[in-house]
């Protein structure tokens, strides 16, 4: 075996753990209240030590956010892949579908998180953090796409955040409708909402 296999081994080890802790932590978060469980009780529902839990999530938000890490590169990867001659705003939305996949593959899951999420202040805030950050990353997209090597523009910036903003809204809008509206539908008229006339 070579090292390259060895790292690759460990690599996709460490994710099933990490997915497993993950998911341990997000049941006992739904069953208990994000608020009332602490590190120990999830380390021990998981059946690690404290400071193995640790190793893989660095705080109890980490455990429910982590899965969404590198949506952000995700989605700049997808814009930067859409046609050249795709208007900006147009490829923002198709772009976003990157993100909207995981509602399709497993609904309840989906929903269930969303709402974890939008319900419990500190994930709330923390999740906005992580999506503030993924603005720079679709601006710089948007300027690549336009051959620019130049810093983005205030309009790209803008038009990243408005996309956001627009998944964010539709993202409300389902999870008030309890997952019975279409994802799909919805972030389609958030964009519609602002398109160019």
């Amino acid at each position: 075996m070579t090292g390259r296999e060895r790292t690759n081994t460990r690599d996709i080890a460490r994710a099933a753990v990490r997915a497993q802790l993950a998911q341990v932590a997000f049941e006992l978060f739904c069953r208990e209240g994000f608020d009332k469980v602490t590190l120990d009780e999830l380390a021990a529902a998981a059946g690690v030590s404290r400071s193995t839990f640790l190793r893989y999530f660095g705080t109890k938000e980490d455990a429910v956010l982590g899965a969404f890490d590198g949506h952000d590169r995700r989605v700049a990867d997808a814009l930067r892949a859409r046609p050249a001659d795709e208007d900006e705003w147009t490829a923002l939305r198709h772009a976003l579908d990157t993100v909207i996949e995981r509602y399709h593959q497993d609904p309840a899951a989906a929903l269930a998180t969303t709402r974890l999420v939008r319900e419990t202040p500190a994930l709330c805030a923390r999740h906005l953090e992580k999506q503030h950050r993924w603005r720079p990353a679709l601006a710089e997209a948007l300027a690549e796409r336009a051959g620019s090597t130049e810093a983005p523009t205030l309009g790209q910036s803008v038009r990243a955040a408005a996309a956001l903003d627009c998944l964010y809204v539709a993202l409300d809008h389902w999870l008030a409708s309890d997952g019975r509206l279409d994802l799909v539908t919805l972030l389609d008229e958030a964009f519609s909402a602002l398109a160019p006339r």
